[in-house]
């Protein structure tokens, strides 16, 4: 087939989706639009298998020796391949997802709205992520006290099955949110309803695919990948300890990072639909806000291979690469060291929540701190005071800080450990270009005007 022909295809299709708001014909917003879709559709999988044999003790360190046991012959043998896969592994993913399923289905938590939808409607999600990443870390935590630290040490010895198991699992569910996407009065995405089935599965095509009041986008951001990312970091940790005697033995570089990654994850669950209070007054403050349903991935972008793959697969099995390192080369660091790099994780946490707070303030019509903005010609407020008046994108300052801290305790004996820092990195830099543009559009010269007033981007006085 054609592009002209799945042009006129996907047309005839469309055209039966009566209202022309949900699905009006949208170009490509990339360079190669469906070429660089095919490229990065093939390429993700491909990174996370590299990653995880790059930096495997398996093949003899990080990165690998090419003569170790003579492993990397092995890439040649199909059974080597056959190895990838792991019965168990898979049957224990998808009960993953269905466990978090069940917890979104029966824990309480309140039902909000989100932002007004170009067909007028609101949807409602249920809010209680923090409340399954709390269940889970107790579970996790149970089957460790009455087991010992080798009862959760599975995640380590058949992480390449759970690697697998996650990737077929996302690119499934990305395949079927695109078939849903073709029943009638589906709202489309603004950026995937391209005419060519390949860019359109990539992005999403449907803004927000849901079953009932099941809403894939918001449950695959918040749930099953962020929560699992921590519970591979605790296995890691369980894994050292079976290794060297107890978690007494566990060197503290080890114990860093599983406490950073942790209290970011824990962080973005309580925080994204909370005001900003400190996460140890879960228990007694609920006062809800919608952060998360008022940003660019919920309320514009579609629930493609993108997100579904990103969230499910690259999320976890990528960001937990330190930890699975620390197993096999331990570092200690001493208290000079651990000092410094809590205080720098610290610096990007402080950075990155008041930013977060002064923003979220001001999108609710508080203003604390009596911060200065700027009024746009079509009403809009853009603040130019504290930390935003030092770079339009100050979050991401602070999100790159805690990535470096992240990192940090593996040493400098290999770049990988460092990957998901330059990753983030690539991806705020793209992030923060996308949304100047589409500022630049929407304000005209009253952007202008504001990027003289704050000229910095993401770094102050650097970048």
């Amino acid at each position: 087939m054609t592009d002209l022909d799945t042009s006129q295809w996907y047309f005839s299709v469309m055209s039966k989706q009566a209202n022309p708001v949900l699905s009006r014909r949208t170009a490509y917003v990339e360079i190669l639009g469906p070429l660089r879709a095919f490229f990065i559709c093939t390429a993700i999988p491909l990174t996370i298998y590299a990653l995880f044999f790059g930096c495997s003790e398996q093949f003899g360190g990080c990165p690998p020796r090419l003569d170790h046991d003579r492993s990397f012959l092995a890439l040649t043998d199909l059974a080597w391949y056959q190895g990838l896969w792991d019965t168990q592994a898979t049957m224990l993913f998808v009960a993953w997802y269905a466990f978090c399923v069940l917890a979104w289905a029966i824990l309480p938590g309140d039902w909000v709205f989100g932002t007004t939808l170009r067909n007028g409607e609101k949807k409602q999600y249920k809010i209680n992520a923090f409340s399954t990443f709390i269940l889970a870390l107790s579970l996790a935590f149970g089957v460790i006290f009455l087991g010992g630290p080798q009862s959760f040490t599975f995640l380590h010895d058949k992480l390449v099955g759970f690697i697998t198991a996650s990737v077929i699992v996302s690119v499934l569910q990305a395949v079927a949110c695109h078939v849903m996407s073709f029943r009638p009065k589906a709202l489309l995405s603004i950026d995937g309803n391209t005419g060519n089935p390949v860019y359109n599965f990539y992005v999403g095509r449907e803004l927000n695919p849901s079953i009932r009041s099941f809403d894939f986008k918001s449950f695959n951001q918040l749930r099953p990948g962020l929560i699992l990312w921590i519970l591979i970091d605790i296995s890691m940790v369980c894994e050292q300890a079976t290794r060297f005697g107890g978690f007494s033995q566990v060197n503290d570089s080890l114990w860093l990072v599983l406490i950073f990654q942790a209290l970011y994850v824990g962080d973005i669950l309580y925080h994204e639909v909370t005001r900003s209070a400190p996460l140890w007054l879960v228990l007694t403050l609920f006062r809800f806000q919608r952060h998360i349903f008022s940003q660019v991935d919920i309320t514009t972008d579609g629930f493609g291979f993108m997100q579904s793959v990103g969230c499910l697969s690259w999320l976890p099995f990528t960001h937990s690469l330190q930890a699975r390192f620390l197993v096999f080369r331990p570092v200690a660091l001493g208290f000079v060291w651990t000092t410094l790099i809590v205080l720098f994780n610290s610096l990007g946490y402080y950075i990155f929540r008041v930013a977060n707070a002064e923003k979220n303030d001001f999108r609710n019509g508080e203003n604390p701190k009596n911060l200065q903005f700027l009024t746009t010609g079509s009403g809009s407020k853009l603040l130019i005071s504290g930390w935003w008046g030092r770079s339009r994108h100050p979050n991401y300052f602070g999100d790159l800080i805690m990535a470096l801290a992240w990192s940090f305790p593996t040493g400098f004996s290999t770049p990988l450990t460092y990957f998901y820092f330059l990753y983030l990195l690539a991806l705020l830099i793209q992030r923060q270009r996308r949304d100047d543009d589409a500022c630049e559009k929407k304000y005209g010269k009253d952007w202008k005007k504001y990027v003289e007033l704050v000229p910095y981007r993401i770094v102050p006085y650097v970048y």
